[in-house]
């Protein structure tokens, strides 16, 4: 009967075969499970307390620690990956960074992640923008010029450094709604940019991303996923038609914005999704913790171009949130676009050949 007994793998005490439970594969007796073990905050898998990886706000397993989370370089704050501000190779925390890199710098590492302003007060819908300009130089000079026009009372944009252009700067906003990306200057910024010398669609280089905060699709998470699995649902459904709208070409869809794959509902299509074996590279990113990127659109310096790509995101996203599975299924084509009211995602609609055969003139992509 001596072997049939078990002990506590932590304290060695004689446990009863009904009253016992397991961490990492090892019999525990209860009350070293209720005072020396804790759960992960992230997966929620039970761990010893003293091997937790985290800090007094946070438990971390193992796994999740170095997966998910760096510490700062200066401090030792713990910080999830998202949050982490990245230079040349290090992780900073938002206070340390800001104090160890230079804010009058023009051009910042593509790391380069400042404490969002956010724009407009008539949504709780933001769009951030990033926009890659190409083929007049990485040039202080010319970041300066386009900061100055942006930046005259408020910090609305920054300028990045990215690897994935050849001679060019990545133009990032600050969170606006849609109301105050069409008041902004953008006409402005894309005219001084032509004049410099840059493009942008007539590039091989070049993107037009769209982030959108997370928090405007629900209260909860499940609630933002509900949604986040319409809108992956509605973009497989139509998109033949979103590849015209894109102006990228198909082998240009496949590496920087890929599908996902159509499946028969939009919650298998997220949990494809969630395996991220696109990483970030996908049409819609879902990679980032507060927002989820749109990245179908080749950059563009034509106001209206843009203008109408955020619309679609915007209308997309009312879809998303107010009908049915069911409802997108059925919804074809042409009854969407029947029900659009704005102005420049009409327009750019005709041009691109996708608003009920109704063709006109089109103007040249910058």
């Amino acid at each position: 009967m001596e072997e049939n007994k078990l002990y506590c793998a932590h304290c060695g005490s004689l446990i009863d075969t009904d009253d016992y439970e397991e961490v990492g594969g090892e019999i525990v007796c209860t009350d070293c499970y209720e005072h020396h073990t804790t759960a992960c905050d992230r997966c929620g898998s039970v761990i010893w307390t003293d091997d937790s990886f985290g800090d007094e706000y946070t438990n971390l397993c193992s796994s999740c620690y170095h997966n998910h989370y760096v510490r700062c370089c200066c401090c030792d704050a713990l910080l999830h990956e998202d949050d982490a501000y990245n230079l040349e190779g290090d992780s900073y925390c938002s206070e340390c960074y800001h104090d160890e890199v230079d804010k009058s710098r023009s051009i910042h590492e593509y790391g380069w992640k400042p404490e969002p302003i956010f724009y407009g007060d008539d949504s709780s819908r933001y769009f951030g923008v990033e926009l890659e300009i190409d083929g007049a130089g990485k040039d202080s000079e010319n970041a300066d010029e386009l900061l100055a026009i942006a930046n005259k009372e408020h910090e609305h944009i920054y300028v990045k450094g990215d690897g994935s252009l050849d001679d060019g700067l990545e133009i990032v906003t600050h969170p606006m709604t849609l109301s105050y990306h069409k008041d902004f200057c953008w006409q402005e910024i894309m005219s001084k940019a032509i004049s410099m010398g840059y493009r942008s669609h007539q590039t091989s280089t070049c993107g037009l991303h769209v982030h959108l905060n997370r928090s405007c699709l629900g209260d909860t998470q499940d609630e933002q996923e509900h949604v986040i699995s319409h809108i992956l649902y509605f973009v497989e459904k139509n998109w033949n038609e979103l590849l015209r709208f894109s102006r990228r070409s198909e082998y240009s869809m496949n590496r920087w914005a890929a599908r996902y794959g159509y499946e028969k509902n939009g919650r298998d299509i997220l949990e494809k999704a969630k395996k991220g074996n696109l990483g970030r590279y996908a049409a819609v990113n879902l990679m980032n913790y507060s927002t989820i990127e749109f990245r179908l659109f080749r950059g563009t310096l034509k106001y209206n171009t843009l203008i109408a790509s955020l619309e679609l995101v915007n209308i997309i996203c009312d879809i998303a949130m107010n009908m049915t599975e069911d409802e997108i299924e059925k919804l074809s084509w042409s009854d969407f676009v029947s029900t659009i009211e704005a102005p420049e995602l009409i327009v750019y609609l005709k041009e691109r050949r996708l608003y009920i055969n109704e063709n006109i003139e089109t103007q040249e992509e910058v």
